[in-house]
């Protein structure tokens, strides 16, 4: 059933909402409602009818449902001694994540080239919003041109924003056009992202596009790649200089003294953390400053979950990054490491929200993994999934 027109064009439907709704949707209440409506709704529809390919993920990738099924559970008894005001609400979101990973199995059903062209298009899509915030910023609401970029809708935060945008262009990078016109739309989207990356002024994000980049000839083995690199090494060093005073005026922005108070809170309550949703804020006490959370993804999960929880989850981000090595050969495998590893990149400096209800976060934390269950069907039909570079010419 999963696999008849209705159905694909629904779940298409819902993955595109996911990408781009996100930057498009009025409000954040209209993007989570079509949230459930596009992607939620189907996933549990269709789930009995995909129970063969779910079989297929659970006998291939044991390791990583595994890691997902304990981190779930280890997370629900921490509601226990957690200080969230609404333990329902956190366990909802446990569900939440549970089926956001369920759709990306049913959706693909068995072909991973059909992700790769909805990811295609939802690249083109955040290319375009891109273009909206750069005119809407310093066209139309005439901020200077040294003024830190803000996307359009949810991606209004500049570090957060980028993070999304970034890492559209990883995909996008790794997962190249076929056909003259969609390949001239792609170095067209390319530009825009990474502008829009430069303008937000966004550290974390400029850094972690550029180390992926320069790292992409160790899994993508093609002079196209190794071209792209020295490119991107040439161009972040024209952009250095030119910005220097801009990029070199904040500081660390207090990271390495986050960092280290958020271990302190660790060691506070290291088995046990502060519960899901524990609210906390980190305090510098030298500089008598507070940080709303640990800019770190890590040292946020240690927080609430402990040393148990960081374990699992440590165990479930590592895990993605075995199986799409394993998968390296394929073009669909290379770009999960991409985005692996940009993602890991990222939350060293900022994201620190796991559980939360789907924002911009997500796109660095669970959209890898729940890709990376597509990766059993890239592994198993490498020269298919090869073959659909791309979005048909139009």
């Amino acid at each position: 059933m999963q696999a008849s027109r209705w159905a694909q064009v629904w779940m298409v439907f819902g993955l595109l909402w996911f990408l781009l709704a996100i930057a498009f949707a009025p409000t954040n209440k209209i993007y989570q409602q079509g949230l459930t409506l596009f992607l939620w709704l189907p996933a549990m529809v269709f789930a009995w009818s995909a129970r063969e390919r779910l079989k297929e993920v659970w006998r291939e990738q044991r390791w990583m449902c595994l890691m997902v099924a304990a981190l779930a559970i280890w997370g629900a008894i921490s509601l226990s001694w957690s200080n969230a005001e609404d333990p329902s609400r956190e366990t909802k979101r446990l569900l939440y994540i549970g089926v956001f990973l369920l759709f990306f199995p049913v959706f693909a059903c068995g072909q991973a080239d059909r992700v790769i062209r909805v990811m295609q298009w939802g690249g083109f899509g955040l290319a375009l919003s891109s273009l909206v915030a750069i005119i809407k910023f310093y066209g139309i609401e005439h901020h200077a041109w040294f003024a830190r970029l803000e996307g359009i809708g949810q991606l209004s935060h500049p570090i957060l924003g980028a993070y999304v945008i970034g890492l559209a262009a990883i995909w996008l990078l790794h997962w190249l056009p076929r056909g003259r016109w969609m390949q001239a739309a792609w170095v067209v989207s390319i530009a825009l992202l990474g502008l829009f990356v430069v303008l937000s002024q966004s550290r974390g994000a400029a850094l972690a596009l550029l180390l992926t980049v320069v790292a992409m000839p160790a899994w993508c083995r093609d002079r196209r790649t190794a071209v792209i690199s020295i490119g991107a090494v040439i161009v972040a060093l024209a952009v250095f200089f030119s910005m220097q005073s801009l990029v070199l005026s904040r500081g660390v922005s207090y990271r390495p003294q986050i960092f280290m108070t958020a271990v302190e809170m660790v060691s506070q309550h290291p088995w046990t953390g502060l519960g899901l949703g524990g609210d906390y804020r980190i305090f510098i006490t030298a500089y008598g400053m507070y940080f709303d959370h640990a800019h770190n993804l890590f040292s946020h999960v240690a927080i609430e979950l402990g040393l148990p929880g960081l374990l699992l989850w440590c165990g479930l981000w590592f895990g993605v990054l075995w199986q799409a090595w394993k998968a390296r050969d394929t073009l669909y495998g290379r770009g999960i490491i991409g985005m692996w590893v940009f993602s890991f990149l990222a939350m060293q400096f900022d994201a620190a929200s796991l559980t939360g209800t789907p924002r911009a976060e997500w796109f660095i934390s669970w959209l890898p993994i729940a890709l990376a269950t597509v990766l059993v069907w890239a592994r198993a039909n490498p020269d298919a999934c090869d073959k659909v570079r791309v979005l048909p010419n139009q």
